[in-house]
């Protein structure tokens, strides 16, 4: 029982790790293609030219959505590496499993704009890998949490030095 529930913890432990790697992939992957007018061509949209465009038009929202795009999941991921390695208390694990459900809304946010962007008949908008590889790692990142989360209640009657 030690040796698979260890062997669980390390597994979930590089897959939280390498979510430090992917979240930087996925900012800058294009998330879409978009053009105007079916006579220009398309243009790549990621996270960061995203929040480039934002910065110049609307700080507001541009602030928004680089809170819920960069620094939750990423900070989330931080937390969770942090709580496995025992660097910091478990009890911070709902916290940081919030900062997982924030992130959540970036992803509702690319999906409300390809429908409105969609809808308006005025452009062509054509769904790119990187917007899968964000909304992967975000899942990812939030089952991660769910599964140490259960690790953690089935050790814990187990573990003496709390």
């Amino acid at each position: 029982m030690y040796i698979q529930t260890t062997l669980q913890g390390w597994i979930l432990r590089i897959m939280n790790l390498s979510l430090l790697i992917l979240f930087p992939v996925a900012w800058f992957a294009p998330l879409m293609r978009a053009g105007l007018l079916p006579l220009f061509g398309l243009s790549e949209i990621s996270v960061i030219s995203g929040l480039q465009t934002l910065w110049d038009s609307d700080v507001f929202l541009a602030l928004m959505v680089t809170a819920f795009a960069l620094f939750a999941p990423y900070l989330k991921t931080i937390g969770l590496g942090l709580i496995q390695f025992r660097l910091l208390d478990r009890r911070a694990l709902p916290f940081v499993s919030y900062l997982g459900k924030l992130a959540m809304a970036d992803i509702f946010l690319v999906a409300l704009y390809v429908v409105v962007f969609k809808g308006v008949g005025v452009g062509k908008i054509e769904i790119a890998w990187g917007l899968y590889l964000f909304t992967s790692c975000i899942v990812i990142s939030v089952v991660l949490s769910i599964l140490q989360d259960r690790m953690d209640k089935k050790a814990a009657p187990l573990d003496t030095d709390t």
